[in-house]
């Protein structure tokens, strides 16, 4: 999940034109006037004055109504009614402005996981060796970019600027490495022209669609095209891991792209239920994050059946993956992104720190290193949920965790 989470949907109401409209407007929490103006607070006549901000100001009133289901958990913050007292405004700013900033930071390592990928190709490129970029499966290396793809368009409809950031950078780097891959000849011409497409479009639209600039029905498009890849793609991973243990098939990825093409025409046509538009507009979100969420399931499926593979795992590397998607816990928390958190703490605790229990059990790394990344992430993970409840004045950090799940 470490390049993953990089590594986690405006509610659609059956009224097709307008959640397709409010999708595409911009979320009100992060865009403020750029004027003063008054706000009406909750159940009053009082106001309270908005000074000056510029448009894009990281000083945000308070963004939550309520906190966000698994089905609506794409939804942009609207504004927020009163679950924050406004005499804890302040506390409550700095900690929206830390999380993001936290979100922002987790590009650095991130990035810096990617980067010995890169510049091995690039040598073995270089001195001719074509045949070590057979090592690097492309298929995988797609399978990270279409999470990235599907993520990149979740964060941007939520106005999430740093993991916009986050996730727009692992689909560059993805993509940079799928390239040296095609020039390598590890990767067969035809896809990689369709998969470059893919990522030019994705990154055009998405970048039109944070900034309000693109046609609904274009955007519903794009999302529909991810949908169905991203469910079609999941469970053919999740059959693939344990093959030769059950047969070679790519039955369970023609099922499921029969599934998903069926369910995004229902979801047009008006048949389901209320909730059916809504399930179906976060499952490209979902299949994301579980696609990234099965990374570290396959690798410890690998380290049980070949121990010894666990020598060729780098610690700094899981300790970038730790730290990368550890960064973005305590935002995902403060904005009860279900979704987003879910991912981001799988990832932390099962392929950054899960590999790092694993090498230590194997006598791979020492004590010491062990220690201080158990000391660090359980530390790290008490602050944000400390803090978090500090923030909305809760007297345990027992009911964030059951906002988060349950909603208010």
């Amino acid at each position: 999940m470490a390049d993953s989470l990089f590594l986690p949907l405006a509610a659609k109401s059956s009224n097709a034109h307008s959640s397709l409209f409010f999708r595409n407007c911009p979320s009100p929490s992060r865009l403020l006037p750029p004027k003063s103006s008054s706000l009406l607070l909750h159940g009053g006549e009082k106001k309270i004055s908005v000074l000056g901000l510029s448009l894009y100001s990281r000083v945000s009133l308070p963004h939550r109504t309520a906190p966000i289901r698994a089905l609506d958990s794409d939804v942009p913050h609207p504004l927020h009614k009163g679950s924050v007292n406004f005499k804890n405004r302040k506390s409550y700013v700095e900690w929206d402005s830390l999380t993001a900033k936290f979100t922002g930071a987790a590009n650095l390592p991130f990035l810096l996981l990617q980067l010995p990928q890169i510049i091995l190709n690039a040598r073995n490129l270089m001195a001719g060796n074509k045949t070590a970029l057979l090592a690097v499966p492309w298929l995988g290396m797609f399978t990270a970019l279409l999470g990235n793809l599907s993520l990149l368009s979740y964060f941007a409809k939520k106005r999430e600027t740093e993991a916009v950031v986050v996730q727009t950078l692992g689909v560059i780097s993805t993509f940079v490495v799928i390239s040296q891959l095609s020039i390598g000849e590890a990767m067969p011409l035809p896809q990689y022209v369709a998969t470059s497409v893919v990522v030019a479009a994705g990154l055009i639209l998405n970048f039109l669609n944070y900034y309000g600039m693109l046609n609904s029905t274009i955007w519903q498009f794009w999302e529909d095209f991810i949908t169905v890849g991203g469910l079609s793609v999941l469970p053919q991973i999740m059959w693939s891991t344990f093959v030769p243990y059950i047969p070679n098939s790519i039955l369970p990825g023609s099922i499921a792209f029969v599934v998903a093409v069926a369910s995004v025409t229902l979801s047009h046509s008006g048949k389901l239920s209320e909730k059916g538009p809504k399930f179906i507009g976060a499952i490209s979100g979902w299949t994301a994050t579980l696609l990234f969420m099965w990374m570290p399931v396959s690798q410890m499926w690998t380290n049980f059946l070949n121990p010894d593979n666990i020598k060729g795992l780098s610690a700094i590397s899981m300790l970038l993956a730790m730290l990368g998607n550890g960064l973005l816990i305590p935002r995902a928390l403060f904005i009860r992104d279900l979704m987003w958190f879910t991912g981001s703490l799988w990832a932390t605790l099962f392929y950054g720190y899960g590999n790092i229990v694993c090498m230590y059990l194997l006598k791979t790394i020492s004590l010491e290193f062990f220690l201080a990344a158990t000391v660090g992430l359980i530390a790290w993970i008490g602050m944000a949920l400390w803090r978090d409840a500090a923030v909305y004045r809760y007297n345990s950090p027992l009911r964030s965790l059951k906002e988060l799940v349950f909603g208010s």
